[in-house]
């Protein structure tokens, strides 16, 4: 004869929450990528990159470029042979918010550009940039307002969220009438206001004090920055990237 065992409540809310996240960690694994649920779909979410091609995209000022599918990744890679080219959305967004996977090799440098205008020689010169960088093994010295997240060469993230390179990453951006958050792995980085005093007064201090066209536009591209480390073979990837306008 079995003995019946009998679990104090305590016990049985431990164990309903054991296996509420072992469901949770097998649905993120069984998750199909590059897609959008019926749920994204009802919300209006737009899917940017369909896993297979480059539709929806091209290089900037349709330079030769250097991007390519890679296992349902969109990739690009740095050698001593590559141009560099960025790429854009065929699109101009204004407001709205951006969900993308990312991973970065070790010692790589990329980031994605928003509000971006082919007015200028480079993408950055227009679109404020979301900085992706190996933080700790970068070859050379980075200040805080490079590092992974940042508002590059504006404002420094408030923690450091990224997994380690070679792991995937989830960054959220939103852009709603010049509102701008940035988000890495759940974690909020930082907000700014673009034209308020202080990013006014940062820009006339840093890098795009001589940039006038920085931040001014309403509406523009999305732009993904190729691998441009000074290291041969690093890399960055993109996957699931998707787009909800405000």
């Amino acid at each position: 004869m079995r003995k019946k065992v009998y679990l104090a409540p305590c016990c049985i809310l431990i164990l309903s929450f054991s296996i509420g996240v072992k469901n949770s960690i097998m649905a993120q694994a069984s998750t199909t990528q590059n897609e959008l649920s019926q749920a994204e779909k009802d919300k209006g979410w737009k899917l940017l990159f369909d896993g297979k091609t480059l539709n929806g995209w091209r290089t900037y000022k349709n330079a030769a470029g250097s991007w390519e599918v890679k296992d349902g990744a969109l990739c690009s890679e740095r050698s001593a042979s590559n141009t560099h080219a960025d790429l854009i959305t065929n699109e101009m967004y204004g407001n709205f918010e951006l969900s993308i996977d990312w991973k970065i090799s070790p010692k790589g440098n990329s980031g994605i550009m928003y509000l971006v205008t082919e007015q200028h020689e480079n993408t950055y010169e227009s679109g404020p940039e979301y900085q992706l960088i190996d933080d700790n093994g970068f070859p050379e010295k980075i200040e805080d307002y490079q590092k992974t997240g940042a508002n590059y060469a504006m404002q420094a993230p408030a923690a450091n969220a990224a997994n380690p390179p070679g792991e995937w990453n989830h960054t959220v951006i939103i852009v709603n009438k010049g509102h701008v958050e940035h988000w890495l792995n759940g974690k909020k980085l930082l907000e700014y206001q673009i034209g308020s005093d202080e990013w006014n007064k940062q820009k006339e201090a840093g890098k795009w004090k001589t940039e006038s066209g920085y931040g001014a536009a309403a509406s523009g591209h999305i732009a993904l920055q190729a691998a441009h480390s000074e290291v041969d073979k690093t890399y960055i990837c993109f996957r699931n990237i998707k787009i909800k306008l405000l």
